[in-house]
């Protein structure tokens, strides 16, 4: 380090100990701290491992319950604290340019499931550097997620602290959240979501949790939020040989769709080290199920299988042929053909590649065919897609397209986690959008042509899906929104 950048660190650490030996906290920052941690609570599940760089005096760390903890300080006063509270984690004297070699001299091998920088950036001499030691210590699974002030407090914080009534800090970087992203793709990573928090930090009772967890969330409002949040992923290290690609699971939901089967075996493509179809037949009036059944006789050079759900509804069928796949990539090709089976491979690059941990079908880009979508659906599908994309912090433009590809073990966490929502969704769709939103997933956008159906029709009832879906919508903001 350059003597410039030794001062400033010296600096920081004489100040930070100055704070942890005086112990000063007034109600404000304690309700703050306290907002933070319901925040991250939410977002990170407890037994998960977690890094924590300036961790303090390991409170944060401790509140998260992680199956492993590590939190790394320079300052030495709030080292010693975290070790007496929490001697169950594990804290290192180190400066956060530094981590990756302070984690080495302990000859941990073990790989974080999230990494978290909780007001740390906007004191850092060298953020990209961090990031970049950041991303030695990330696996492709590891989310960063870290919090900084928004620019907007600067003055109010500043008025705050010569009142007395919050800590007082050295000259900081108060980068915004468009710095903080750049820095974070200059350094190997992925954005996949940012977003306000904290309206109103003070320990009020009622005003202050409502504030803070509804109208901190709203238009307008939220730009004026104290906290910036920011939700990121490494992107991969692509080493692999046609040999080791992805192999895929392709599966078909069927009901009354006997005219399409025959097409599904000519067009899907070949895709990965290789490519499964799973049939999930859903109780049909046409002889759809003995069609799936001949089909398969009159390809061998298919592997493919045939199942029939004992339940009802898409969601049914696609968690039963999910539990069925055995590929490393999931997908699902609705037997109606509306999306044809040929775009499939964009969304197996997108994962490959390491654009997406999920990705979504979109119809509302290109132009459709004239009676491939009714205008009442289209404008429906708008609605929702604006409204899931403000409630979920990633943009969906289209929630209901049936094309929907990730990860299986990404989809098996899912599975595990559904507890969390209940089982609410006949369609599949919410299931595993709501889903891959609370595992931090990266959602990604995939525009595809619709096309008019050339056989049978379709099981979607408007008015009655579509007051359910008005009803997910409220589930959603509950659940995932205001929280």
């Amino acid at each position: 380090m350059s003597n410039l950048s030794t001062q400033y660190q010296i600096d920081r650490i004489s100040h930070w100990d100055r704070i942890i030996v005086n112990n000063f906290s007034s109600n404000a920052s304690k309700a703050y701290r306290q907002r933070l941690i319901e925040i991250y609570q939410h977002l990170i599940p407890s037994n998960a491992s977690v890094l924590e760089l300036g961790c303090k005096s390991g409170d944060l760390l401790a509140a998260l319950q992680p199956a492993y903890g590590i939190g790394i300080d320079f300052s030495s006063q709030a080292i010693e604290q975290a070790k007496q509270r929490y001697p169950q984690f594990t804290f290192l004297l180190a400066d956060a340019h530094e981590s990756l070699q302070a984690i080495d001299k302990i000859k941990t091998n073990i790989q974080f499931d999230v990494i978290i920088l909780s007001d740390l950036v906007n004191d850092l001499w060298d953020v990209q550097r961090v990031f970049e030691e950041l991303h030695r210590l990330s696996a492709p699974h590891t989310r960063i997620i870290l919090n900084s002030y928004s620019r907007l407090w600067e003055i109010p914080l500043e008025i705050v602290r010569k009142l007395g009534f919050a800590n007082p800090v050295l000259p900081q970087n108060w980068l915004v959240v468009e710095d903080i992203i750049n820095l974070l793709s200059l350094s190997g990573f992925s954005s996949i979501r940012a977003w306000t928090e904290i309206l109103l930090p003070i320990p009020l009772p009622i005003i202050a949790p409502f504030a803070n967890k509804v109208l901190a969330k709203l238009p307008i409002l939220r730009n004026l939020a104290l906290t910036n949040f920011i939700l990121a992923r490494p992107l991969p290290r692509l080493s692999m040989t046609q040999t080791l690609l992805p192999s895929v699971s392709v599966i078909v939901p069927a009901r009354n769709e006997a005219g399409n089967i025959a097409q599904i075996f000519q067009r899907v493509p070949r895709m990965g080290s290789f490519t499964e179809l799973i049939f999930v037949e859903g109780h049909s009036k046409d002889d759809t199920y003995t069609t799936i059944q001949t089909c398969i006789a009159q390809h061998p050079e298919w592997q493919s299988r045939l199942f029939q759900q004992t339940g009802v509804g898409k969601g049914d069928a696609v968690r039963l042929g999910f539990q069925q796949a055995s590929g490393d990539i999931v997908m699902i090709l609705d037997a109606d053909l509306t999306v044809s089976p040929e775009d499939l491979p964009r969304f197996y690059n997108a994962l490959l590649l390491g654009h997406a941990d999920f990705a979504n079908g979109v119809r509302l880009v290109y132009p459709m065919e004239e009676k491939a979508m009714r205008f009442a659906n289209i404008l429906g599908n708008k609605f929702f897609s604006l409204a899931f994309s403000w409630l979920l912090g990633q943009p969906i433009k289209d929630t209901l397209c049936g094309t929907k590809v990730l990860w299986r073990k990404d989809y098996l966490r899912i599975a595990e986690n559904r507890h969390y929502f209940g089982d609410f969704d006949p369609f599949g769709d919410y299931d595993l959008i709501f889903g891959a939103a609370k595992l931090n997933l990266k959602i990604v956008d995939i525009p595809i042509r619709y096309r008019e159906r050339t056989y049978g029709s379709t099981n979607i009832q408007r008015w009655k899906h579509g007051w359910l879906l008005l009803r997910m919508v409220a589930f959603a903001a509950k659940r995932i929104k205001f929280v």
